[in-house]
């Protein structure tokens, strides 16, 4: 195997006062950036794993895990910035992960396949311009370049192979040689990673070629991206068989850019933290009234979410998606608390009782949601979106805090854990403090204990309504 340019790192650390900044639900573009360069060592770290467990199972996959490595370190080489943005893309840990899970735990006469490490590799190559050919299945009538994009070869079979090809001059293309000697080629945009909506000049793969669209462009130059990814990275993402088409990209375009100025105008902290890297947004399908959304924890930079109807509805989806961003990419650094209690708690944001990590996550989401709509109670000029604000305040720092209380009431907590709840607490003390308009509050108290009340009658009580009464 050739000499790779990847040391072992250093263990990370985070300053204390980064981390109670953090804790208290803020941070800033700095905590951010740390924990994406923990990320990437995250995956770094998966991506030889999966090299070493492939070469452990021996056979093909031995073969094809070590020469993935190898093109992967030589794309660090000749690009490291580029190399680490294929790394860092969301879909890389849970495609890392799902990899490695059935190189450990193969399933009965199966002999695992590494090809989505090596589409992983190849999409590094492609994005730091290393001149080369990669050989990939054709998977039914796609070829994926993980974190750049995708192209169709509508004419593709069953077992058929394709080569992802890049000139000395940078220049890619994925061709599929059919029995007869002719190729079908798919010439991939001059820069696919940069998400431009349309390719500056004509190129043989128009409308063949699926990659991210570019939504807008954040302070600094990060890219806010709308894609649809692979089914281990969001399961119930949106289903779009062809890519997202040009008419729903200008709908999201549209309210992106709206909510983007909203939160820069407005929550700047929350716009610094968004604007400190690239960021992916993941269509979900919205199956009744509201937005859904959802984050992962090996997907860090990226939310899933159906199409908001407002901007202040994007704007605050965003805000508390960020907070579980922030959550687990901590969580993968430190243990804030002891794994596996058979407890499961209320939340008063859910209707199914939660374990403690879910609690812990809810309860930091929502902090960063009351913060957001204080800012919200300031700025609204009109009179019925200033006391919804009022009432969304109320209603979210009293769930946040009754949650908080609840995790510092468990024994589950290690003292570092202990002190971001602390410090959580803190936040909402002071949060609970600010005066609220009686009839907001009055609404906010009632849908409180209307769905709790509700809760009640579908579970009885739990550990955590134990803990909150005593």
């Amino acid at each position: 195997m050739t000499s790779s340019p990847y040391r072992m790192p250093a263990p990370y650390r985070m300053p204390g006062a980064m981390f109670d900044a953090v804790a208290a639900g803020g941070g800033g573009a700095e905590a951010l950036r740390l924990l994406a360069r923990a990320e990437h060592s995250r995956r770094l770290a998966c991506a030889w794993a999966v090299t070493d467990a492939a070469g452990r199972a021996g056979g093909r996959g031995a073969e094809d895990a070590a020469r993935a490595w190898e093109l992967l370190t030589a794309a660090a080489r000749t690009a490291p910035d580029a190399a680490a943005a294929v790394l860092t893309h969301p879909t890389a840990g849970p495609l890392l992960f799902e990899v490695l899970s059935r190189l450990t735990r193969p399933r009965r006469g199966e002999e695992p396949s590494v090809a989505r490490f090596t589409a992983l590799a190849a999409a590094a190559a492609v994005r730091a311009g290393l001149p080369g050919r990669t050989a990939l299945p054709v998977d039914g009538v796609w070829v994926a370049l993980p974190g750049l994009g995708r192209a169709r070869f509508p004419g593709a079979t069953a077992g058929d192979r394709a080569e992802v090809r890049t000139d000395p001059e940078g220049g890619s293309r994925i061709v599929l040689r059919a029995p007869d000697g002719t190729e079908d080629r798919v010439v991939l945009p001059p820069a696919p990673y940069r998400a431009t909506p349309a390719p500056p000049v004509p190129y043989s793969g128009a409308g063949r070629w699926h990659g991210a669209h570019l939504l807008t462009t954040l302070e600094g130059g990060a890219p806010l991206l709308l894609d649809v990814v692979d089914r281990p990275s969001f399961p119930h993402a949106a289903v779009r068989p062809d890519g997202i088409g040009p008419r729903e990209a200008a709908t999201w375009a549209a309210v992106a850019r709206e909510a983007c100025a909203l939160l820069r105008a407005g929550h700047p902290q929350v716009y610094e933290e968004l604007a400190a890297g690239e960021r992916l947004l993941v269509p979900l399908d919205r199956p009744g009234p509201g937005i859904v959304s959802g984050s992962s924890a090996e997907a860090f930079g990226c939310v899933a979410l159906s199409l908001p109807g407002t901007a202040a509805g994007f704007a605050v989806t965003v805000a508390h998606e960020m907070q579980h961003n922030k959550f687990a990419a901590l969580l993968h650094l430190f243990d804030l608390f002891d794994p596996g209690g058979p407890e499961r708690f209320y939340a008063p944001w859910r209707p199914d009782p939660r374990p403690l990590l879910g609690l812990f996550h809810g309860a930091y989401a929502h902090l960063g949601v009351a913060r957001f709509w204080n800012r919200r109670r300031e700025r609204e000029a009109e009179a019925h979106a200033r006391f919804e604000a009022h009432v969304q305040f109320a209603r979210w720092r009293l769930a946040a805090r009754e949650a908080t209380l609840v995790l510092l009431a468990s024994d589950r907590l290690t003292p570092l854990g202990r002190r971001f709840a602390d410090r959580m607490l803190a936040t909402l003390d002071a949060l609970c403090r600010l005066p609220v308009p009686p009839p907001a509050l009055h609404r906010a108290e009632s849908a409180a204990r209307a769905h709790r009340e509700a809760w009640h009658d579908r579970h009885g009580g739990t550990d955590g309504e134990r803990m909150l009464t005593a």
